[in-house]
């Protein structure tokens, strides 16, 4: 049962952490980190490209729970598309969320753990955010923007990135939000979801 006190939003509460391949995956342990503390299950997605960055061994050490790496092992249960785990979420969050997942998000692909861990999460009653985090360029390349207004149709919350000083040494927009910010969105989330439902999870078998 989901915790119905709104002052502490993530007590109880189960929350996926996708992570793609991008510089500021080096955030998403700070998120990840104040999540487990603030009391929430959290269990982190990784695409190959996130593990060259970070390992899994530093969020499952964070999380204390395993990291899904690769769509075709189970590592907690024998189901193959991890429809149990994507079902029991209250939220789910991407970040960093490259241009590359969005692409694969906005168009209904499932080839990596954390987009099929997302194929299965119903977004009517889960909220699924994402954090973009690219080059100002590719940010505002034609296909990104089709993709970011697609997905906001399909009823993802994007975390709109910050202006400021990136990897490729140029300042511009396509910087990933701080923590801070995600928290404070995640958590927003995680209220609104729990007065439309009031306060119960429902669980699948």
């Amino acid at each position: 049962m989901s915790p119905q006190a709104t002052d502490q939003p993530f007590e109880g509460a189960r929350v996926l952490v996708g992570v793609s391949g991008g510089i500021a995956a080096y955030k998403t342990c700070t998120l990840v980190s104040r999540l487990a503390q603030a009391g929430a299950e959290v269990t982190v997605a990784m695409t190959a490209g996130a593990a060259r960055f970070v390992t899994p061994m530093t969020f499952q050490a964070l999380s204390a729970r395993p990291v899904y790496t690769d769509p075709f092992e189970h590592i907690e249960s024998h189901d193959p598309q991890h429809v149990r785990l994507a079902r029991s979420l209250d939220a789910a969050i991407v970040a960093p969320c490259t241009m590359n997942m969005m692409a694969t998000l906005a168009h209904g692909f499932a080839s990596d753990a954390v987009s099929l861990i997302l194929s299965a999460v119903r977004m009517s009653t889960t909220p699924v955010l994402l954090a973009p985090s690219m080059n100002s360029q590719m940010w505002l390349r034609p296909s990104t923007q089709r993709n970011l207004n697609q997905l906001m149709q399909d009823g993802y919350e994007i975390i709109t990135p910050e202006e400021g000083w990136q990897a490729c040494r140029t300042s511009g927009p396509g910087r990933m939000a701080e923590p801070d910010v995600l928290l404070a969105r995640l958590a927003d989330a995680i209220r609104t979801t729990r007065e439309v439902s009031g306060g119960g999870r429902v669980e699948e078998a």
